[in-house]
């Protein structure tokens, strides 16, 4: 490959990184793939890649206990930012995005366990429907841009 054509795509590719809406492509086409292969015929290949320990924990783990952990700090420090010195720094600007927020948590809670009222045993996985949702509001937030107001 020519050193021009590797110049180009290094360039292109430090644009898409620099962009804010990279963060959100990527996120989207993940969760597009994930689905894909888990309902594919590498299903079980997929599954049980979750299942292979790197160091004392297997990769379902490392998602689950680190890298989400880190994940929900950096959000919760956001969050803080905004409450004391940002769009949040006011009762009167908490009121609306705190009553979404809790919206967003309580309305996927409650579709989830009228879909597995019948089953006690599933029951218990509410807290995914309620975990997931800020990750891709984040990822939606960030592919919209400028089109969002800050607040």
């Amino acid at each position: 490959m020519s050193k021009t054509i590797q110049g180009r795509i290094k360039s292109t590719l430090r644009q898409f990184l620099d962009s804010e809406a990279s963060g959100g492509l990527i996120l989207i086409a993940v969760a597009v793939l994930a689905i894909v292969v888990a309902n594919s015929p590498a299903a079980d290949v997929y599954f049980h890649a979750l299942h292979v320990y790197l160091g004392p924990l297997s990769l379902q783990h490392w998602i689950n206990d680190a890298l989400m952990s880190v994940f929900f700090l950096l959000v919760g420090l956001e969050i803080k930012r905004e409450m004391l010195d940002g769009q949040l720094s006011s009762w009167s600007r908490r009121i609306l995005p705190g009553a979404a927020a809790a919206g967003g948590m309580v309305l996927p809670a409650l579709i989830y366990i009228g879909f597995n009222l019948s089953d006690t045993s599933t029951l218990r996985g509410w807290a995914i429907a309620t975990a997931t949702d800020i990750a891709f509001a984040l990822g939606v937030l960030s592919l919209l841009g400028d089109r969002v107001p800050p607040r």
